[in-house]
C-alpha cells in the first residue's frame, strides 16, 4: 500500500522541482522530504526523481506513478471532507399509516431535516398494527397508529371521522351478501366493516382487497363494492357516502415515541400540529 505522506513529498518535489521549495510548501525540513522520497523510492524499488537534473524532475518510472499520486491524495482529501461532514449520520426511524403522509407532514420532515443536517429521516408507511407491533419491538423512534383508543403512553391523539363509501360514478343497489373492498388481514378498518355489517344482519364477502389506499379507493370508484374508511382520505376520488350505514364511530390517531426530549420530541411535536390541523 502506497502511504499518502509519502506521495504528497513526491507529488511536492515534481510539482516544485526543487527539493527546496517543496520542503517549504509542506512545511518541513529538506531532509525530512527527501527521507520520505527515498522511503517510497525504496517502497517501489525504482528511482522516482532525477536527481541530477535541473530543476529535478521525475524518472520514467517517476511520471507514470505521479497521476496515480494525484489521483490518491485527491480521492484522501475528498474522503476527509465527506467523513468530516456529519450530514445524515444519524437515523430517526418513523412509521406512519400511508393516508397520512400527507403534504404536511412532509413539510414537517423538509423543515425539520433542513435544522437537522446531520439526522436522517427512516419514514416507513404501512397498516397501523403492523406499526404498534413492530414500534413496541423497537423498530420505530416515533410512530402514528390508528386505533380504537390510545394506550396510556401516548404522545397525543386525535379522533378520526370514519364512513362508508361507495361509487359516485355507478349507481348500484348492493345485493346481499355484500360485496366488500378492504385491506388485507390485519388492518384495522377491515374488522370494524365485518362487525358492523354483522350488526345490520347482513351477509357480506370480500370482493378486493388492496395493499394500498390508493388501490382500495379506486376499486370502490369503479363500483366493485362498498368500503370503510377515514372521511379525510377520499375528497380525490369519485366516491360518496353511503347513506343505509348512516354514522360510524370515529376512530383514534395516536402519536407515540420512546424520547420525550432533544430532536426526536421536536420532531413529535411538529407532527402532532401537522395531525391537529388535519383533524380539526
Amino acid at each position: 500500500m502506497l502511504d499518502p505522506r509519502l506521495l504528497r513529498s513526491f507529488v511536492a518535489i515534481a510539482d516544485a522541482g526543487s527539493f527546496t521549495q517543496a520542503a517549504e510548501r509542506l512545511n518541513m525540513t529538506q531532509s525530512t522530504i527527501s527521507q520520505q522520497l527515498g522511503r517510497l523510492e525504496e517502497h517501489i524499488g525504482r528511482e522516482l526523481i532525477d536527481r541530477v537534473a535541473r530543476p529535478v524532475q521525475p524518472t520514467a518510472t517517476g511520471e507514470r506513478l505521479l497521476g496515480y499520486a494525484r489521483r490518491i491524495l485527491d480521492l484522501q482529501r475528498e474522503a476527509t471532507t465527506v467523513l468530516s461532514d456529519p450530514a445524515g449520520t444519524t437515523t430517526i426511524h418513523i412509521g406512519v399509516p400511508e393516508d397520512l403522509v400527507s403534504s404536511a407532514m412532509a413539510r414537517v420532515f423538509a423543515n425539520f431535516a433542513k435544522d437537522h443536517r446531520e439526522i436522517r429521516l427512516d419514514v416507513v408507511a404501512g397498516l397501523s398494527r403492523d406499526l404498534t407491533k413492530r414500534y413496541r419491538a423497537g423498530e420505530f423512534d416515533i410512530v402514528i397508529v390508528k386505533e380504537a383508543s390510545p394506550a396510556p403512553d401516548h404522545k397525543a391523539s386525535y379522533p378520526e371521522a370514519m364512513g362508508w363509501f361507495e361509487s359516485a360514478r355507478h349507481a348500484v343497489k348492493w345485493p346481499n351478501p355484500l360485496p366488500l373492498v378492504t385491506f388485507p388481514p390485519g388492518g384495522l378498518y377491515r374488522e370494524a366493516m365485518f362487525e358492523r355489517i354483522e350488526r345490520e344482519r347482513r351477509t357480506w364477502y370480500i370482493a378486493f382487497s388492496g395493499s394500498s389506499l390508493h388501490n382500495v379507493l379506486t376499486a370502490v370508484e369503479a363500483g366493485v363494492g362498498l368500503t370503510l374508511l377515514p372521511l379525510a382520505s377520499t375528497p380525490r376520488y369519485k366516491v360518496r357516502p353511503y347513506q343505509a350505514f348512516g354514522q360510524e364511530p370515529a376512530m383514534v390517531v395516536s402519536v407515540y415515541s420512546w424520547e420525550s426530549a432533544g430532536p426526536i420530541a421536536e420532531l413529535v411535536r411538529g407532527m402532532s400540529v401537522a395531525l391537529a390541523e388535519r383533524f380539526a
